[in-house]
Parts: structure tokens; C-alpha cells; sequence
């Protein structure tokens, strides 16, 4: 495992890198101070050939035979002592220079020349020994082939100490993050002071665990109000069912027992389907068909269901709406629940004999829906929980439910990508205002037909206050 560590594959990979361009570089150099060493005795070679071709033919118009060899091998003795030179010509004049031959085993950097004087044509050769050449250049490679492999060592050793130095802030990560189990989500990794990559990381990480902790806080929360909302309807039923049957009674006894038990059941449905609906919204398997809803007509048929037990209070709806259609993309079920639970809330929470008014029109490019209850209203601590599953603030307790009304509301508001606004004041009751985004084209088409004619809030609102 330690052989596949980011630590040990950085330096394998910088000591490959470093490899390959130092094996370049020495290529580079061998091959170019090669070129030049080569280009440099060629350039000698040629000036000697020229100055042997200009004496020689100084020479030759003056001296013959054995004197002009003579002359020739005086002007030699001035060259360097391992140069090469070879005469021929066609009519059998011959000059070498040294004497004796070469060893077979010299190797020659060679020139050849051919120069005419007086007719009679003559052929050159100006050598030298590699030798020297030869010697720089093994000298050269045995240098690098030496030093590359020290240079890598080094350079190797000391990526990984700074591969080390890098990577121990990840170390300290990994064992605070190994630390950090289920029972302790308030620890923290720890943010190193360099301002780098893993400091934004660990800074990432860290508001991951933030959020991860907040949604397992609020989750064992949520269970322990669910267990204790179903514990109560729970002990209800089975209280009821074992005095039922501890001894014979009445008929009546038990139709009254069956009843009790039978509304508590139906308690105990309503709170369920509200569980596995939020439950569901959280992991967005929900299937919600959206198509082309008037929420005027939604609007009347939930006053109209709700109108039985606003009654029994003597409490009064009244719709207000616009004439003209109000239609969004909505799934028409889920609009029709939406609704529901606001007029629920509203009447729930109302004064006996009071008033709830639900209202609908547009304003720009959104169809807006109020219910305005005349209740106990919330107090503004209790204004940023009111959307919490299984909170209730505690005066409104009285008015029963589980607590999660309001946030089964807005789950389906953002369903439909709408927004919930919430005004209310203690004593004078509340305002829930949701704003739907309007169909455009449909939107458009009113807009125009109305020529000018702007069917909004506070019209609908000035009409109710003429009336």
C-alpha cells in the first residue's frame, strides 16, 4: 500500500521526468559538441588543403622531382605533427606526408581536393587523426553517463522529502477525518495556514461536515417527533381497546370505544401520508405531472370543502378572486393539498366567528394566492420555524395537528418552483402569500387582451374594501 501513496508516486514520476530530460539534455550536448568538434577540424582541414594547394602550385613552377618533394616536405614540418596529407597525378607525381603509414586502426577525419596546373591534373587528401576529437567526447559521455545517475539520487531524494514536507497536512486530515465519526460530527479537519489547494479542501470539507451535521441533527430530531407524534395516537388506541375489554359492558360502551378508536386511527393515517409525503419530497421521488391549472376553480373548491367545518365556529370564508383566468403549470392534486393545508392552518388557528378571506390574482408574471386568517397570529421568534417539521409554537398548540402542515406546504411550493411569504402580527392574525410562476404565453395573451388593464392584488383588495 505505502508503494501506491501519492507521496511515493510523485517522486517515481519526478524522478522519471528529471531522467528523461537530463538523458535529453546529455544527447543534446554529446551530439552537439560532436557537430562542432567535427565542423571546427573539417574548417582546419580546409585551410590546410588551401595553403598546400597554393604553395605547391608556387612550388611546382619553379622546382621538379626530388627538389619539389623536398620543398613539400619542408613546408610540412610547419603542420601540426598528426596531419595527414596525399599527392597523386595523373602523370604519376606522388607525395606523402608522413612517410610511413598510418596505423589500420586510426580512425581519419578526410577532405579531398582536385586542382589542375599546367594541364596535368592532381588529386588531394588532407587528414587528421579523431583521436583528440574522439578522446573529448568519451571524455564527455563518461561525465554524464557518471553524474546523471548522482543528480537523480539527489534530486530524487530530496522530491521526496518535499513531496513529505507537501503532503503532511494531508496526513493530518486524513487522521482528523478518521476521527470524525457518526457520534462526533462536531469535530473538524484543520484548515493549514498556506492559503493552497488543500486549505481550500479542507475548508470544503469542512462545510460538507457543517451541513452534514446540521441534516443528522435535524433528522434524529425528526424522528424523535415523528416517534413521539405516532406514540401518542398509539397509546390512545390501545388505552381505549384494553378498558374495553376488561370486563363486559354495554353495547353502546363499545360503539363509543370503536369510535374513539376509529378517529385516532384516521389521526394517525393523516399523520403517516404526511410522513411519507415529506419523506418522499426529500428524495424527489415524488411524480408530479405538471399541466395548465386555473387556480380559480382549485380556489373554490377547497373553500367549499373546508366551508363544513369553518361552521362549526362560526367562522366565514370568502373568496376573492380575479375574473380573469389564473393559469400556472401545476399538478392540479398537489395544488388542490397545497391549498388545503393553508385554509386548514387559517381556519385551525382562526377566532370562533371570525373571518378567513383567500384571495388570487396577478401581478407581472406571477399568479399570487392569499389566505388571510383573523387568529392569535405568530410571534416573531416563532417566524423563522414556522416551515420546521413538528413545530408548533407553543400558542398555537391548542389548535392540534403535528406540526407538519406548513412544511408539507412549502415542500409542494417548491415543487412548482413558487415561493411561500408569510406576514403576520400577534393578536391581528396572519397572511400566507403564495406567488406561482405564471405560463407566459398565456400570460402575454391577457396582458394584451386587457389592453393596459392590470389584474392585481391591490385591486382585488380595493374591491373588497368597496364591497
Amino acid at each position: 500500500m505505502r508503494a501506491r501513496s501519492i507521496r511515493f508516486r510523485l517522486t517515481v514520476w519526478y524522478a522519471a521526468v528529471l531522467a528523461g530530460a537530463l538523458a535529453l539534455f546529455a544527447a543534446l550536448l554529446w551530439i552537439g559538441l560532436r557537430q562542432r568538434l567535427m565542423r571546427d577540424l573539417d574548417q582546419d582541414l580546409a585551410g590546410r588543403a588551401d595553403r598546400f594547394e597554393r604553395y605547391f602550385t608556387a612550388e611546382s613552377a619553379e622546382f621538379s622531382g626530388s627538389t619539389l618533394k623536398d620543398e613539400l616536405q619542408e613546408f610540412c614540418q610547419a603542420l601540426p605533427p598528426e596531419s595527414y596529407l596525399r599527392l597523386r597525378s595523373d602523370r604519376g607525381f606522388t607525395f606523402n606526408y608522413p612517410d610511413r603509414q598510418p596505423l589500420a586502426a586510426t580512425q581519419f577525419r578526410v577532405i579531398d581536393r582536385d586542382f589542375t596546373i599546367n594541364g596535368e591534373h592532381y588529386h588531394l587528401m588532407a587528414g587528421e587523426p579523431l583521436e583528440t576529437v574522439l578522446h573529448t567526447l568519451d571524455l564527455l559521455r563518461w561525465l554524464l553517463l557518471s553524474l546523471i545517475p548522482a543528480v537523480i539520487g539527489i534530486a530524487s531524494f530530496g522530491g521526496a522529502w518535499l513531496s513529505r514536507r507537501a503532503l503532511k497536512p494531508v496526513d493530518e486530515i486524513a487522521a482528523a477525518a478518521h476521527a470524525i465519526s457518526i457520534e462526533n460530527l462536531s469535530g473538524r479537519l484543520p484548515v493549514p495556514a498556506t492559503g493552497d489547494e488543500i486549505a481550500r479542501l479542507s475548508r470544503v470539507l469542512n462545510q460538507m461536515l457543517d451541513r452534514l451535521e446540521s441534516a443528522v441533527r435535524t433528522l434524529s430530531q425528526f424522528v424523535a417527533d415523528a416517534s413521539h407524534e405516532l406514540r401518542t395516537p398509539l397509546a390512545v388506541i390501545r388505552t381505549t381497546a384494553e378498558l374495553a375489554l376488561r370486563r363486559a359492558r354495554e353495547p353502546e360502551v363499545y360503539r363509543g370505544a370503536l369510535r374513539e378508536i376509529g378517529a385516532e386511527t384516521e389521526r394517525l393515517t393523516r399523520l403517516v401520508e404526511d410522513l411519507l409525503a415529506l419523506a418522499r419530497s426529500d428524495t424527489g421521488t415524488v411524480e408530479m405531472p405538471l399541466s395548465p391549472v386555473d387556480v380559480r376553480g382549485v380556489i373554490q373548491a377547497v373553500c367549499g370543502e373546508m366551508a363544513g367545518l369553518a361552521e362549526l365556529r362560526g367562522i366565514r370564508i370568502s373568496a376573492l378572486v380575479s375574473d380573469d383566468p389564473l393559469t400556472i403549470s401545476a399538478n392540479p392534486a398537489a395544488l388542490h393539498r397545497l391549498l388545503m393545508l393553508l385554509l386548514d392552518n387559517a381556519v385551525k388557528y382562526s377566532r370562533d366567528g371570525g373571518e378567513v378571506r383567500v384571495r388570487a390574482g396577478c401581478d407581472d408574471s406571477r399568479v399570487m394566492v392569499e389566505v388571510e386568517d383573523s387568529g392569535v397570529g405568530i410571534d416573531a421568534a416563532d417566524m423563522p420555524h414556522i416551515f420546521k417539521r413538528f413545530y408548533r409554537a407553543d400558542r398555537a398548540r391548542g389548535g392540534g395537528g403535528y406540526g407538519l402542515g406548513l412544511s408539507l406546504a412549502e415542500s409542494i411550493a417548491k415543487a412548482h418552483g413558487a415561493e411561500i411569504e408569510v406576514r403576520s402580527r400577534v393578536g391581528e392574525g396572519s397572511v400566507f402569500r403564495v406567488k406561482f410562476p405564471a405560463r407566459s404565453n398565456l400570460l402575454r395573451e391577457m396582458l394584451t387582451s386587457r389592453a393596459g388593464e392590470h389584474c392585481e392584488l391591490g385591486a382585488i383588495r380595493r374591491v373588497e374594501s368597496a364591497e
